[in-house]
């Protein structure tokens, strides 16, 4: 098995900005925008995103939450590996909202699409947008794209992207692993 490295910390550290940038000029105040994060991995990213939103851009008020999507996934139950839930926390309306659902890697679209039926539990949003930091472009199997991409990634179907985050991993660093 040999890694070979993505995107370094710095490149990391730029594509996050780039990405606030964006949603602050889409979104500009957040009164009727959250921020939701699927776990597990899209938490780190979300959680990244809303600080340097509103430390190095000022923005007040912003609504973060985070999706479990264990129990909606179409493979629950077909594996031998036990799945493990983790815990969905969104204290707030989704109801009329602009949603910006957040996750690391975007791969097959089936993730997604969990996400999107999780999300109806919680009400109707106006509007559902997909920021992704990496976009496996050519692997998806439903017809998923994302809204805000850090970087398009052509991996092979035996390559894996591996994401890791200091908070979680020690380090910022993102591989492409042939296994």
């Amino acid at each position: 098995m040999s890694q070979k490295v993505l995107l370094s910390s710095k490149e990391i550290h730029i594509i996050l900005h780039r990405l606030a940038c964006q949603l602050l000029e889409n979104h500009l105040s957040f009164e009727n925008t959250v921020l939701i994060g699927i776990q597990p991995r899209g938490k780190f990213l979300a959680e990244r995103l809303n600080k340097i939103l509103k430390e190095e851009y000022e923005v007040k008020q912003i609504d973060l939450g985070f999706l479990d999507i264990t129990f909606y996934r179409d493979d629950f139950r077909r594996g031998e590996k036990t799945l493990e839930a983790t815990k969905t926390k969104i204290d707030f309306l989704v109801e009329d909202k602009n949603v910006v659902l957040i996750d690391d890697v975007l791969y097959t679209g089936r993730s997604i699409n969990a996400a999107l039926t999780a999300l109806q539990s919680f009400g109707r949003p106006k509007d559902v947008e997909l920021l992704c930091l990496i976009d496996r472009r050519f692997s998806r199997h439903l017809p998923i794209q994302p809204n805000y991409r850090g970087r398009q990634v052509d991996a092979i179907n035996d390559e894996k992207v591996k994401v890791m985050w200091e908070e979680n991993d020690g380090e910022d660093i993102i591989y492409l692993v042939n296994r």
